[in-house]
């Protein structure tokens, strides 16, 4: 699974590159093996040269209950130092771990600024489902 760190390739200070962030009112619901883990009115779209848009999430609109740190951290030159965490779902329900399926920037750099601390799920982990 590619990490939020992996860009295509660029020369010099950026060599093109483009991020910009963008206040959305999509609704924005993300399930992980059915279950909604997430739900938001109020997220941010990433926009970034080479990937597609990624929707950041208020801390507050994820169910962090089911989800644990990890000691992962990758660096996008871009954005910053990215943690991570793992989905362990309700204990006793018998879900199985998902690591490192989302991803945040508590520091991010200036420009990418408005993402700290928001959550983005990786696609292929999650179920991510954007209506207007």
């Amino acid at each position: 699974m590619p990490t939020p760190a992996s860009h295509p390739p660029t020369t010099g200070s950026g060599g093109g590159h483009r991020v910009a962030v963008e206040r959305g009112s999509q609704h924005v619901t993300v399930t992980i093996d059915g279950r909604v883990v997430a739900e938001s009115d109020r997220p941010l779209l990433v926009h970034e040269t080479g990937l597609p848009v990624r929707y950041y999430l208020p801390p507050q609109d994820v169910d962090l209950t089911l989800f644990e740190p990890t000691d992962t951290h990758t660096t996008c030159p871009f954005k910053g130092e990215a943690a991570y965490w793992t989905y362990r779902g309700e204990a006793g329900a018998g879900a199985e771990p998902r690591t490192d399926v989302v991803w945040a920037y508590p520091q991010p750099k200036e420009k990418v600024a408005e993402i700290k601390d928001h959550l983005s799920f990786y696609d292929a982990a999650a179920k991510i489902e954007v209506s207007q």
